[in-house]
């Protein structure tokens, strides 16, 4: 027995691993282009490097891994026993006495390898490569682009000018219809140049453009260099035959120094995490404990000549109320302005050294949370593995279907779920409005329960994802009928007894019109009979078994014409206008949940105006069937 079950490790274990490194790859190339689509539009065009773009790629891999890890466990466990289920081999598993525990303790030793090595990546690996993919970022932001001049609109890609270009010759790289607005120090210096065509090329250390011009002219303000008092004009205009102008444009590419990139906590190891939250905590205390002394001395530190001076104050203030509006009235008008403009100058620099002290005190909490937060995620990612196993193995065992269809889509489906919820926690968290462990433990928390679940249900072979069970249910919940579907028999044993059935069917129908006289289905229900004092409905019961038996003998008839008049006969739903559920507590707990006992109200009413129309077709189908046989079949 050890050795079969050895050997079917082994087997699940080649099974899951060849999934898995391909899942993996894939996943991990769909998460860089998501990634990379948000940063396309700031990188194209910049001229960069294969070098750079190398490095760009290799950092933006590294980092997406631990992200990639869990979607690839998720995927490749669900097609793993979706196909060992489809093709019957894990039916041969239980068979042989294997629980489906046993089946998956080789792959919980690999998925807890894999949680082991996320850890171990994000921690070491992870935030080197999250800095240098930061860093890279930063630097392609702030690169130059490069020279791209469209045509009709102005151009502000070269510092301290706007180029217009009417149009542009792709194979000789000639500007026609050029515009140039420069502006070298402010608006008084403003320069407009007008070309007929030109062309703009980079200097090879490409930190210059050499702008050619032909047949232009030149407006420049000369207001600043202007005398005072002088009668000269304020601008100056040159016609030019051809004419060079030498840009400033860096071109080449500057890593940004990463010393600026110090309160990245994505960046960090949990040891440094952990010792920049204590060094932030306490350069953070210290400048509360400074502002706290400064309200301090604000509030309290009221000046007091002398004792008694105190007294005669207080004595005055018991005796006399004091009145600023008449302590201004008698004051001049200037004196009024000078105290008014005083009051509000000073309430005015309060106002902005609280915003001051608000914006810093918020800044300082927000990069606590942030690293708090990257701490927590170095373990929710890790867990995150663990977890979608027991999401993925199981319904891979209960669906058992494999290939990249169903198990694709339930992977896909699953995951937005996890992401919505952890990133809805993450930004809430991030903002102050929950708690940082609250919002990182948002999503593990609520798929870990749905995990244990599912894995009970796989190993007790559960139905609970069966399409027909649920199928039945949602038609029985809202009231769905199935047709009566009554074919010829090829071989038929016994005639019916047309006499005898018709004599029935006369019964049934005297039996429903008493019925629907008596219960009055088109009133409302009663709310205390239906749940609180249930009381059981017999009557219809007795008719539907009676209908059924003379439906039952009349189906053997060869008549094509019967089977039309049977196939019109409805299938009754005999409890369902009487009450919701068959236990009295449910019943009790649906009419103290009022949104929910409403709807299980008007679904019974639903049902009782249902079979009152049910009902008068039983009447009118049995009034078919006496006529017909006795005009046609009784002789």
């Amino acid at each position: 027995m050890n050795f079969r079950i050895k050997k079917l490790d082994i087997f699940i274990v080649r099974q899951f691993g060849l999934l898995f490194l391909g899942t993996f790859f894939i996943c991990l190339f769909v998460l860089m282009m998501q990634f990379l689509w948000r940063f396309v539009d700031e990188l194209i065009g910049k001229g960069l490097s294969l070098e750079i773009l190398a490095q760009f790629f290799w950092y933006m891999a590294l980092m997406m891994i631990p992200q990639a890890l869990p979607l690839a466990t998720l995927l490749s466990s669900l097609i793993t026993f979706g196909n060992i289920g489809e093709s019957s081999e894990l039916t041969a598993i239980k068979a042989a006495g294997i629980s489906l525990m046993q089946t998956f303790r080789s792959l919980i030793v690999i998925t807890l390898l894999i949680c082991f090595g996320s850890f171990y990546f994000q921690n070491n690996i992870g935030p080197s490569a999250n800095m240098k993919l930061t860093q890279l970022l930063i630097s392609m932001k702030q690169k130059s682009p490069e020279l791209e001049i469209p045509e009709g609109v102005f151009y502000d890609g070269i510092p301290n000018s706007n180029i217009y270009v009417q149009r542009k010759d792709l194979k000789t790289g000639k500007l026609y219809g050029i515009m140039i607005y420069r502006m070298t120090q402010s608006y008084e210096d403003a320069a407009i140049i007008l070309a007929d065509s030109g062309m703009l090329q980079s200097t090879a250390e490409k930190k210059h453009l050499l702008l050619s011009l032909w047949s232009g002219e030149w407006f420049e303000n000369m207001q600043s260099s202007q005398l005072a008092g002088s009668a000269a004009v304020p601008y100056r205009r040159e016609t030019f035959v051809s004419k060079q102008i030498v840009l400033d444009f860096d071109g080449g590419f500057n890593m940004t120094d990463a010393s600026l990139l110090s309160n990245n906590a994505k960046g960090k190891s949990l040891s440094q995490i952990f010792n920049n939250i204590d060094s932030l905590n306490h350069t953070y205390d210290s400048i509360g404990r400074a502002f706290y002394n400064d309200a301090k001395h604000l509030y309290y530190a009221v000046p007091i000549t002398s004792k008694q001076d105190s007294l005669v104050a207080v004595k005055r203030g018991a005796t006399k109320t004091f009145d600023i509006d008449k302590a201004l009235d008698i004051k001049k008008l200037d004196e009024k302005q000078r105290v008014y403009s005083s009051a509000l100058s000073q309430v005015q620099n309060e106002v902005n050294d609280l915003e001051f002290k608000s914006m810093i005190t918020g800044d300082n909490e927000r990069l606590i949370r942030e690293h708090q937060i990257e701490a927590i995620n170095k373990f929710t990612l890790t867990l995150q593995c663990l977890i979608f196993f027991f999401i993925g193995a199981p319904l891979g065992a209960i669906i058992r279907k494999g290939g990249l269809g169903l198990p694709v889509i339930i992977s896909v489906f699953v995951f937005i779920i996890y992401y919505i919820l952890d990133n809805s926690g993450f930004r809430m968290a991030r903002q102050g409005d929950w708690s940082v462990w609250f919002g990182k433990g948002l999503a593990p928390v609520a798929m870990t329960p749905i995990a244990v679940f599912i894995t009970y249900k796989a190993n007790n072979d559960s139905m609970v994802f069966n399409g027909d069970l649920w199928g039945r249910f949602f038609m029985r919940l809202f009231g769905f009928r199935t047709k009566r579907h009554i074919a010829s028999k090829e071989v038929i044993i016994n005639d019916p007894d047309y006499i005898i059935d018709n004599e029935k069917l006369v019964a049934i129908s005297h039996a429903v019109s008493a019925y629907s006289r008596d219960h009055n289905l088109v009133s409302p229900p009663n709310i205390i009979k239906v749940f609180f004092k249930y009381q059981p409905d017999h009557e219809i019961e007795r008719i539907n078994d009676k209908l059924e038996t003379t439906i039952g003998d009349l189906s053997n008839t060869r008549d094509k014409q019967v089977l039309h008049y049977l196939n019109q006969y409805p299938v009754l739903a005999l409890k369902s206008h009487t009450r919701p559920f068959e236990r009295k507590w449910l019943n009790i707990l649906a009419a103290l949940i009022i949104p929910l006992g409403l709807f299980f109200y008007l679904r019974m009413w639903r049902f009782r105006l249902r079979l009152l129309r049910d009902l008068k077709v039983i009447n009118y189908t049995n009034s078919n069937i006496i006529n017909y046989t006795e005009r046609i079949l009784i002789k």
